[in-house]
This record gives C-alpha cells, sequence and structure tokens, in this order.
C-alpha cells in the first residue's frame, strides 16, 4: 500500500504546512519509504521477546529519601529585618479597602 500525493497534501494541511508539487512529490516518496519500513517491522515476530522498559541496566540511582532536621527558626530568623508569629513580616502588596 503506497501513501498517495494528495494523502501527504490532506496531512501537511491539518498541520498547517504548504508545500510546492516539488517538495509534495519528495516527501511523498519519503513517506511511502518511512511506512514501508514500519509495516516491515510489523512482520517481525516478537512472540518470545520480553518486553523493554530500560534499554540499559542502570537501577534506581536516585538517594533514599530520609527526613532529615530543619533549619533552626531561630537562626533564620536571625536577620529578617521584621517579624510576627514567627513569621517574616512584610508590606503589604494588595489592598483590600475595596476602595480604587
Amino acid at each position: 500500500m503506497a501513501i498517495t500525493a494528495d494523502e501527504v497534501k490532506h496531512v501537511a494541511g491539518l498541520a498547517k504546512l504548504a508545500f510546492t508539487d516539488q517538495q509534495l512529490q519528495k516527501f511523498t516518496g519519503q513517506m511511502d519509504e518511512i511506512i514501508k519500513m514500519v509495516q516491515q517491522l510489523s512482520d517481525v515476530d516478537t512472540t518470545n521477546v520480553p518486553v523493554t522498559t530500560h534499554v540499559t541496566d542502570a537501577k534506581n540511582v536516585m538517594r533514599t529519601d530520609v527526613a532529615e532536621e530543619g533549619t533552626d527558626r531561630d537562626l533564620l530568623m536571625k536577620n529578617v529585618p521584621d517579624s510576627q508569629d514567627g513569621y517574616i513580616k512584610v508590606p503589604a502588596i494588595i489592598d483590600e479597602s475595596g476602595e480604587a
């Protein structure tokens, strides 16, 4: 089953692409070759081939997630210019008065 120039033109239109007649012929040939390769792959017997989820033997390389003690709040707040109830106090940036 070969792909036609009309089919390539239709797909190009869906992708909002415009091709000259020369480009259309070139891409039609290329698409036909790609489709033939995919069809060739579907003919391969993969009955006893295990499913491939990773192409390397790498295992989980991430460190173990272990809870650690955080930095003391008093030490963190040492250089804060203004605080209230253990939080950093900053100027209001949203006016909630309702006045424009």
